[in-house]
This record gives structure tokens, C-alpha cells and sequence, in this order.
């Protein structure tokens, strides 16, 4: 084909004539279509606009041989091992409200309730990119997806038995409760420490049944609940230890340090003394995610106290571990009387067993505390 001036000139003639010709209905299809382009752009720019990231993530070796981390005073929590740091705000009353008939924490100490919505994913979005570029893509295909894909994840109004609030990893083997297998060692080391574990329970518990007044004794919280108490007191709370509450247990500090698969390093990670007083209910309420597994160790358990996942009951027993998922709906009620005493649990979250160590990795870096 020659390229000419009269030929242009011709094309461009055209082109003015179909335009005068064309009828209005077509130049309305033109500009829907155009506004639609222009509005996809601009959902483009928003999605990959750069938040502030707060905070940081470097590997460390390991300072220790212990399996999963290690567990000493400092002040920070890094790569592979967990560190002391001085906290604030150990007490108070976590506020909640019922919303469909399940409980939503209300905490301002809370990563769920501070950082909700379409700015949480995008964070989570940016963050894996910085992990990528400092590290590695290899591994992270489902760490991806479900970054990616959070919107068809995260709590909505729809029923459903199992909807994490903060974070769905896809692809995970899913059922309320879980072997014993899936953990074992972690499992056996727990109840093997049952004795240091109840002593130690006992000690602290001691200044909370001997309370005068509505006040707590330093380092428990009071948890929200429609009937009864319920009582914890954390050794790492949301990925952040309590030191005054880890030098109070040192035994069951060193218990943590000894596990292979807490979650030591991020957000999801939590070890605590559980306590419910007779007569008390826990809200049916979902967990933040379902790449950790919650293992509850029986220290207490009188007549009549079950723990209810995804419509399935189970029943503690002292000196054993329960395993469940608690991104499923769950509760759990004491249903003894006052003579009975109350129901003691030593609470622990682990690894999801079908997280892979480079999921983890990634993970830990994503949900950093303070993040």
C-alpha cells in the first residue's frame, strides 16, 4: 500500500463524514465505553497506590538450637526468634457487640478491629511485594492467591460455618478439629508439661480468685461473654509478648520456646491461660484466619464444659490437647455450678501442618506486629 498525502486526506474526509452520519445512539455507546475505560483506570491507580509501611522483617539466625525460636528478653521480635518487650494496656475490659448473634472484638488494641476493610488488603498487597523483592516469588503461589483474593474471603454477610476475619490461605485442608497427628510433637510436649503448666496457672490464678472489688489483678483481662466471666492472661498476645506475665511464668515461657510450630513472629500468634467461670458462654465468633491451628491443653476441666466447631462438640480432658480451627464458628460454655470451680484451658496457636516453611516465612513477614 502507497502512503500519499491525498490518500490521508481522503481517510480523514471519511472519517468526518461517518462521524457527521453516525447516529446518537452510537455516540452514546462511545462515550459509556469511555467513562467505563476511565474509571477502570482510575480503580487501577487506587489498587497500586504505595501505603506507609510501618515496621520491619529481617531473618536471623537462630540463636538457640530450641526448635520454633527463641524465647529470651530483648526488645525486639525478628526472622526466627521471639523477644521480650516491655508492653502497655495488660489490662482492661475488650469490649464487644453482637451482630448476627456472633461477637465482633471492639478492642483498640486489637490488629482486627483497628485495621478492617479495603486498606487492610492493600497493605497486605504491598507488603507481600516488598517480601518478594527483598526475597523470593518461589513458594508464594497460594500466599498470592490469597492476598489476591481476599475480597471472596473476608467476613460478609452471607452464613457460613467457616469465615476467617483477616486472612484465608486457600487450598488448606479444613475441618473443625483436628488430629492429635497433625502436631504431635508439639502435642506430647504440651501434655507432658501438664504438671509445670498447672502449678504455674495456679499461682497466677491464685490473686484472681482472692480479688476484692470489679478490679483485675495485674496481667489478666476480662473478656466480654452474655453470661458468666471469662478471664485470660496472655504470655503473647497477638505476636507480642507480655513480659511482666512471662517473668511471672517462667516454666511455661520455656515451654513456649521448646514448641516447633507456635506462631511466634506475627499477629495470629497467641499463648494464654483461659479461664471461664461456671455458668459462662463464650459468643459464637469466628478466628482472624485459618493458617494456624488453636491448641487448647486441659488444666481444669469440671462437668458440663464443651467447646462447640462448626456444629461440631468436644469436651476437654485434663492433661489433654485439643486441636481445632478456630476460623470455623465456634464457642464454648461452662455449664457446672459455682462448686464445681472454673474451666482452665493453657492456650497455644500453631502452624496450619499444610503451611510450608516459605508460606510461613512470608507470613510472618506480612502480619508483623505493629505492621
Amino acid at each position: 500500500m502507497e502512503w500519499s498525502l491525498e490518500r490521508m486526506r481522503e481517510w480523514v474526509a471519511g472519517g468526518m463524514q461517518s462521524v457527521r452520519e453516525c447516529e446518537s445512539s452510537a455516540l452514546g455507546t462511545a462515550l459509556c465505553l469511555a467513562l467505563l475505560f476511565i474509571w477502570y483506570c482510575y480503580r487501577v491507580g487506587c489498587e497500586h497506590a504505595a501505603p506507609s509501611l510501618r515496621g520491619g522483617f529481617t531473618p536471623e539466625p537462630r540463636g538457640s538450637t530450641v526448635p520454633g525460636g527463641v524465647l529470651s528478653s530483648g526488645l525486639t521480635s525478628r526472622g526466627g526468634s521471639l523477644k521480650l518487650r516491655q508492653v502497655t494496656g495488660v489490662g482492661g475490659v475488650v469490649s464487644e457487640e453482637e451482630l448476627n448473634g456472633f461477637a465482633y472484638c471492639q478492642s483498640p488494641e486489637c490488629f482486627r478491629c483497628t485495621k478492617p476493610g479495603e486498606g487492610l488488603n492493600q497493605r497486605l498487597y504491598h507488603s507481600l511485594q516488598e517480601y518478594a523483592k527483598r526475597y523470593t516469588w518461589a513458594g508464594m503461589g497460594r500466599v498470592h492467591k490469597g492476598v489476591r483474593e481476599q475480597g471472596r474471603y473476608l467476613l460478609c454477610s452471607r452464613p457460613s460455618i467457616q469465615k476467617p476475619e483477616v486472612f484465608f490461605l486457600p487450598d488448606l485442608p479444613s475441618a473443625p478439629f483436628f488430629s492429635r497427628e497433625a502436631q504431635k510433637h508439639d502435642v506430647e510436649l504440651l501434655e507432658r508439661s501438664f504438671p509445670t503448666l498447672l502449678a504455674e496457672f495456679e499461682s497466677v490464678y491464685r490473686l484472681l480468685s482472692s480479688r476484692t472489688g470489679s478490679s483485675l489483678p495485674p496481667g489478666w483481662k476480662a473478656n466480654s461473654t452474655p453470661r458468666g466471666q471469662w478471664w485470660t492472661f496472655y504470655l503473647v498476645n497477638q505476636g507480642t509478648p507480655m513480659v511482666l506475665n512471662a517473668r511471672r511464668c517462667p516454666r511455661a515461657w520455656r515451654v513456649l520456646g521448646q514448641l516447633r510450630t507456635f506462631i511466634a513472629n506475627n499477629v495470629f500468634g497467641n499463648a494464654c491461660f483461659s479461664v471461664l467461670s461456671p455458668g459462662a458462654t463464650i459468643t459464637e465468633h469466628y478466628g482472624p484466619t485459618n493458617v494456624r491451628l488453636r491448641c487448647h491443653l486441659g488444666l481444669k476441666v469440671p462437668p458440663g464444659c464443651e467447646l462447640v466447631v462448626g456444629g461440631e462438640p468436644q469436651c476437654w480432658s485434663e492433661g489433654s490437647c485439643l486441636l481445632f480451627d478456630d476460623s470455623f464458628l465456634h464457642t464454648a460454655f461452662h455449664g457446672g455450678s459455682a462448686e464445681d470451680g472454673p474451666r482452665a484451658v493453657f492456650m497455644v496457636d500453631l502452624w496450619h501442618p499444610n503451611v510450608a516453611a516459605a508460606e510461613r516465612q512470608a507470613l510472618d513477614y506480612i502480619f508483623t506486629p505493629g505492621r
